[in-house]
């Protein structure tokens, strides 16, 4: 869990998305999140997480909807959602944090 206090603690919002690939819903969000991730560029970042492989964390954060959204800055969690979202409501979601 080390490694994700660092991800969450840099100065740039970071969008999480906790996803399944067997969630179709989950799987949607792919390319949305590629759109999220082209526009911000380097201003934020855009992490998936695949909660099979890291159910300890999605434990710990209580994802229970695929796919779960969450923004953090500066390591504090600033914005959290399950279900999917568009990509433009999510790009305005992370340039109130820019």
């Amino acid at each position: 869990m080390s490694k994700f206090g660092e991800l969450i603690s840099v100065s740039a919002p970071v969008l999480l998305d906790f996803y399944t690939e067997w969630n179709d819903a989950s799987v949607a969000m792919h390319p949305v999140l590629r759109d999220v991730a082209a526009a911000l560029g380097d201003k934020a970042k855009v992490i998936k997480i695949d909660v099979d492989k890291n159910e300890e964390l999605a434990t710990a954060l209580r994802v229970k909807g695929l796919p779960t959204l969450m923004i953090y800055k500066e390591g504090e969690m600033v914005w959290r959602q399950s279900g999917e979202q568009d990509a433009n409501t999510l790009i305005g979601l992370m340039k109130e944090y820019i």
